[in-house]
């Protein structure tokens, strides 16, 4: 996908009880990658070695840094720290675009 204007909601959809990603660039430096998650999926407690930011797309999604809750909505973004354990969960059905910066 290459000098396209595109929705980034529409490129990604929703499946009953799944997750679903769709990686837009994938770089050794990082990648963006976008998920839609139906309610109540999510990611459990990791770590990544490397920052990424989350901006919520669609619907809403609780993201848990270090512990610490945050509840996020469309508009809305999150930098999830590198080495620090953090999680996700849709609150209601979520899309969400994932930007990992490697350094």
């Amino acid at each position: 996908m290459t000098e396209k204007a595109s929705n980034m909601k529409d490129l990604v959809t929703y499946q009953d009880g799944a997750i679903v990603s769709k990686e837009i660039i994938q770089k050794p430096t990082g990648t963006v990658t976008l998920f839609a998650f139906d309610r109540e999926q999510g990611l459990s407690e990791h770590t990544a070695p490397f920052d990424a930011l989350v901006c919520i797309l669609d619907g809403e999604a609780e993201i848990l840094i270090s512990g610490e809750p945050h509840r996020l909505r469309a508009g809305e973004m999150i930098i999830m720290p590198g080495g620090k354990p953090h999680a996700l969960k849709a609150v209601r059905r979520f899309k969400m675009m994932l930007v990992m910066v490697r350094s």
